[in-house]
Protein backbone atom coordinates (compact mmCIF):
# COMPACT_ATOMS: atom_id res chain seq x y z
CA UNK A 1 0.00 0.00 0.00
CA UNK A 2 1.30 3.45 -0.93
CA UNK A 3 0.77 6.10 1.75
CA UNK A 4 0.73 9.88 1.32
CA UNK A 5 1.67 11.96 4.37
CA UNK A 6 -0.12 15.30 4.46
CA UNK A 7 1.55 17.89 6.70
CA UNK A 8 2.60 21.49 6.97
CA UNK A 9 6.09 22.36 5.73
CA UNK A 10 6.93 23.36 9.31
CA UNK A 11 6.29 19.75 10.36
CA UNK A 12 8.75 18.16 7.92
CA UNK A 13 10.90 16.59 10.64
CA UNK A 14 7.83 15.00 12.20
CA UNK A 15 6.59 13.75 8.82
CA UNK A 16 9.98 12.17 8.12
CA UNK A 17 9.80 10.28 11.42
CA UNK A 18 6.34 8.96 10.50
CA UNK A 19 7.54 8.06 6.98
CA UNK A 20 10.54 6.15 8.34
CA UNK A 21 8.31 4.19 10.74
CA UNK A 22 5.83 3.33 7.99
CA UNK A 23 8.60 2.21 5.64
CA UNK A 24 9.97 -0.06 8.37
CA UNK A 25 6.46 -1.50 8.70
CA UNK A 26 6.47 -2.38 4.99
CA UNK A 27 4.55 0.54 3.48
CA UNK A 28 5.61 2.49 0.43
CA UNK A 29 5.51 6.15 1.48
CA UNK A 30 5.47 9.35 -0.53
CA UNK A 31 6.74 12.42 1.25
CA UNK A 32 8.26 15.71 0.20
CA UNK A 33 11.80 14.33 0.44
CA UNK A 34 11.18 12.81 -2.99
CA UNK A 35 10.83 16.24 -4.62
CA UNK A 36 13.85 17.23 -6.68
CA UNK A 37 15.21 20.79 -7.04
CA UNK A 38 13.50 22.57 -9.92
CA UNK A 39 10.68 20.04 -10.07
CA UNK A 40 7.09 21.24 -10.38
CA UNK A 41 6.13 20.38 -6.82
CA UNK A 42 2.38 20.99 -7.29
CA UNK A 43 2.32 18.49 -10.16
CA UNK A 44 4.44 15.99 -8.21
CA UNK A 45 2.15 16.23 -5.19
CA UNK A 46 -0.89 15.78 -7.45
CA UNK A 47 0.66 12.68 -9.01
CA UNK A 48 1.53 11.30 -5.57
CA UNK A 49 -2.05 11.81 -4.40
CA UNK A 50 -3.35 9.95 -7.46
CA UNK A 51 -0.89 7.08 -6.97
CA UNK A 52 -1.38 6.68 -3.21
CA UNK A 53 -3.91 4.36 -1.59
CA UNK A 54 -4.07 5.94 1.88
CA UNK A 55 -3.31 9.20 3.63
CA UNK A 56 -1.95 10.05 7.06
CA UNK A 57 -2.70 13.68 7.90
CA UNK A 58 -0.64 15.21 10.69
CA UNK A 59 -2.81 17.69 12.56
CA UNK A 60 -0.66 20.35 14.22
CA UNK A 61 -1.12 24.06 14.95
CA UNK A 62 0.51 24.76 11.55
CA UNK A 63 -1.24 22.15 9.44
CA UNK A 64 -4.81 23.01 10.48
CA UNK A 65 -4.27 26.45 8.91
CA UNK A 66 -2.49 25.19 5.77
CA UNK A 67 -4.41 25.54 2.52
CA UNK A 68 -2.23 22.80 1.02
CA UNK A 69 -3.12 20.32 3.75
CA UNK A 70 -6.79 21.26 3.42
CA UNK A 71 -6.63 20.71 -0.35
CA UNK A 72 -4.92 17.34 0.07
CA UNK A 73 -7.50 16.20 2.62
CA UNK A 74 -10.28 17.47 0.35
CA UNK A 75 -8.89 15.36 -2.48
CA UNK A 76 -8.78 12.27 -0.27
CA UNK A 77 -12.34 12.81 0.96
CA UNK A 78 -13.57 13.05 -2.62
CA UNK A 79 -11.70 10.01 -3.91
CA UNK A 80 -13.26 6.58 -3.52
CA UNK A 81 -10.02 4.62 -3.01
CA UNK A 82 -9.23 6.71 0.07
CA UNK A 83 -12.55 5.80 1.74
CA UNK A 84 -11.69 4.38 5.15
CA UNK A 85 -8.01 5.03 4.49
CA UNK A 86 -7.67 8.57 5.76
CA UNK A 87 -5.88 8.47 9.11
CA UNK A 88 -5.94 11.75 11.08
CA UNK A 89 -3.18 12.04 13.69
CA UNK A 90 -3.32 14.78 16.31
CA UNK A 91 0.40 15.39 16.64
CA UNK A 92 0.43 18.13 19.27
CA UNK A 93 -0.41 18.47 22.96
CA UNK A 94 -3.98 19.61 23.67
CA UNK A 95 -2.71 22.93 25.05
CA UNK A 96 -1.15 23.66 21.63
CA UNK A 97 -3.99 22.34 19.47
CA UNK A 98 -7.48 22.73 20.83
CA UNK A 99 -10.14 20.33 19.53
CA UNK A 100 -11.99 23.37 18.16
CA UNK A 101 -9.02 24.17 15.90
CA UNK A 102 -9.29 20.82 14.14
CA UNK A 103 -11.23 21.04 10.86
CA UNK A 104 -14.87 20.11 11.41
CA UNK A 105 -14.71 17.20 8.98
CA UNK A 106 -12.48 15.26 11.39
CA UNK A 107 -14.93 15.75 14.24
CA UNK A 108 -17.46 13.56 12.47
CA UNK A 109 -17.97 10.09 13.87
CA UNK A 110 -16.56 8.43 10.74
CA UNK A 111 -13.00 9.32 11.76
CA UNK A 112 -11.19 7.66 14.61
CA UNK A 113 -8.31 9.98 15.34
CA UNK A 114 -4.99 8.92 16.77
CA UNK A 115 -3.78 11.35 19.43
CA UNK A 116 -0.03 11.31 19.95
CA UNK A 117 0.95 14.58 21.64
CA UNK A 118 4.70 13.92 21.46
CA UNK A 119 5.00 12.04 18.19
CA UNK A 120 8.72 12.72 17.73
CA UNK A 121 9.58 10.70 20.84
CA UNK A 122 6.64 8.31 21.12
CA UNK A 123 7.55 5.02 19.43
CA UNK A 124 4.27 3.42 20.52
CA UNK A 125 2.35 6.31 18.97
CA UNK A 126 4.22 5.84 15.71
CA UNK A 127 3.38 2.13 15.78
CA UNK A 128 -0.33 2.99 16.23
CA UNK A 129 -0.26 4.78 12.88
CA UNK A 130 1.23 1.72 11.16
CA UNK A 131 -1.31 -0.55 12.88
CA UNK A 132 -4.19 1.65 11.74
CA UNK A 133 -2.96 1.45 8.14
CA UNK A 134 -2.51 -2.32 8.33
CA UNK A 135 -6.09 -2.61 9.56
CA UNK A 136 -7.42 -0.90 6.41
CA UNK A 137 -4.95 -2.40 3.90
Amino acid sequence: MKVFISHSHTDTKLAKKVADTLRQAGFEVWDESQLLPGENWAKSIGNALEESDAMVVLLTPSSVHSSYVNNEVGYALGTRKYKGRLIPVIAAPSEQLDREDIPWIFNLEQFQMIHVPNLEQDEEGLKKIAQALKAVA
